[in-house]
């Protein structure tokens, strides 16, 4: 199996696709128009995948597993910024409840990710990163 770096994770595949739905749904309706609540969900959408794949590119897992904790932080500032938009009425309760759904099954990836590359950086083992995700 060909390896291609960070876009062999399933959770930066995941947290790429969430991107994309959060930037098309800020692109109509009332989110459209309320430009700072579009870029905060925008900016932290994008962070998600951005720290996956740099996570996973880094040399030690000890660094990896650092830029993944910050990929979660991240994540949680996303379900935070949704719940308020539907609180105010910048998202419908359908949206968000399949957003919060996608959140939450991509936190649990993650979180797996995180517990596999630490026990791998305390077995002095390097695996795929595919492998760790699956673990």
């Amino acid at each position: 199996m060909s390896r291609r770096g960070f876009k062999d994770l399933i959770a930066w595949q995941k947290a790429k696709d969430l991107a994309v739905k959060i930037y098309r749904i800020t692109g109509n309706g009332a989110l459209s128009k309320d430009f700072g609540m579009r870029d905060q969900l925008c900016r932290s959408a994008v962070s998600i995948a951005s720290n996956l794949a740099e996570g996973d590119e880094r040399d030690t897992d000890k660094d990896a597993v650092r830029f993944f904790f910050i990929a979660k932080g991240s994540l949680a500032e996303l379900r935070t910024q949704l719940l308020i938009c539907c609180e105010v009425r910048l998202l419908n309760q359908s949206d968000y409840e399949h957003f919060e759904a996608d959140c939450a099954t991509l936190a649990k990836i993650i979180g797996s990710l995180i517990k596999f590359r630490q026990k791998a950086g305390r077995d002095g083992r390097r695996e795929s990163s595919r492998d760790r995700e699956q673990a």
